[in-house]
């Protein structure tokens, strides 16, 4: 019983939303354009629960590159109203768009002559009449059981208030670097963030052998540096032309009676994986997941010698700063 309940309030809900989508016409482009042309603030108001999806939206749009913030309706007519300037638009949600809270607001906004985007179902409410972009929230019906706890209706008015900052981000030509910029706390910054350069071995930690390297030599590198098991083997130029893991040297066993006294160029394997020091540690998470190993050398491609390995990064160090 109680699943059944729940199946029938999420179908309600996800109807809501396939609702509203098919109501999208030129007053949903003209709210884009106008968030998109804003040279302030994008100034979000409403109350209740309404006020909770304008918080979340006001919210949305500062994290996408649109400056904006939540002005709570009552106490705009105690001062905050002042935060309205010359170049902001305001956005307000209301569902029956004749909230008395949204009355002081919207005089200020005319007597300013703000620019108002409208989030209603009522088309010929006091909100609506104010506004220059009215965006249609009605549903059939509320998923509760009484049809008096905004469900439905605000399920719909917060997916298309999503919508609205998804669009305006797209037409800004937002980029995750730009994401990053505003993101910089947390495992997303992080992920948006660090490159390899942050926590790749470098200089001693990092070995390196000449094509004639005995591998007595190598394998002593390769077992007392900080990344054990692997070392990078670079030709006259100092570019990286091979590698040598722990699994090298055990298929060397199988062909040769003693692989001590060969070198470095007899063991190791050819065309090896890198990745610029430059590139996101994200992506080179991504590169030994795909390849399946767990070391990769680094270089720098804007540098003199592209070829030639300038760190070397441990899949441990990934982890260790939060990347996977």
């Amino acid at each position: 019983m109680d699943i059944e309940e729940g199946r029938r309030v999420l179908k309600i809900e996800a109807q809501s939303i396939l609702d509203i989508a098919e109501k999208l016409n030129g007053s949903f482009e003209k709210a884009v354009h106008m968030v998109h042309a804003c040279t302030g603030k994008v100034i979000v108001t409403g109350i209740g629960k309404s006020g909770q999806i304008a918080r979340k939206l006001a919210s949305t749009f500062s994290s996408t590159g649109t400056p904006a913030l939540y002005l709570h309706p009552a106490e705009s007519s105690h001062g905050d109203m002042g935060v309205i300037t010359k170049g902001d638009i305001v956005v307000a949600f209301s569902y029956g768009g004749e909230s008395a809270e949204l009355g002081h607001l919207l005089n200020y906004v005319a007597r300013k002559d703000v620019p108002l985007i409208a989030f209603t179902a009522r088309g010929e409410s006091s909100l609506a009449k104010h506004a220059q972009s009215v965006l249609d929230i009605s549903v059939r019906e509320e998923a509760c059981p009484l049809g008096l706890a905004p469900t439905s209706s605000s399920t719909a008015s917060l997916a298309l208030a999503d919508a609205l900052a998804m669009a305006v981000l797209k037409r800004r030509g937002f980029r995750k670097e730009d994401f990053a910029e505003v993101h910089p706390g947390g495992s997303l910054g992080r992920k948006l963030t660090l490159q390899v350069k942050d926590v790749m071995h470098t200089g001693d930690a990092c070995p390196i052998v000449p094509l004639e390297q005995d591998m007595k030599t190598v394998i002593t590198l390769m077992t007392s540096r900080s990344v054990r098991g692997v070392a990078g083997v670079v030709d006259g130029q100092n570019n990286l032309i091979g590698v040598i893991t722990d699994g090298d040297i055990r298929r060397r066993l199988e062909k040769s009676s003693n692989p001590l006294n060969e070198k470095a160029q007899d063991v190791m394997s050819r065309n090896p994986k890198t990745i610029d020091c430059n590139e996101l540690a994200e992506k080179a998470a991504f590169l030994m997941q795909q390849f399946k190993i767990d070391r990769l050398f680094a270089i720098d491609r804007k540098s003199a010698n592209p070829q030639h390995p300038v760190g070397l990064i441990h899949f441990q160090d990934l982890l260790n700063a939060g990347i996977r």
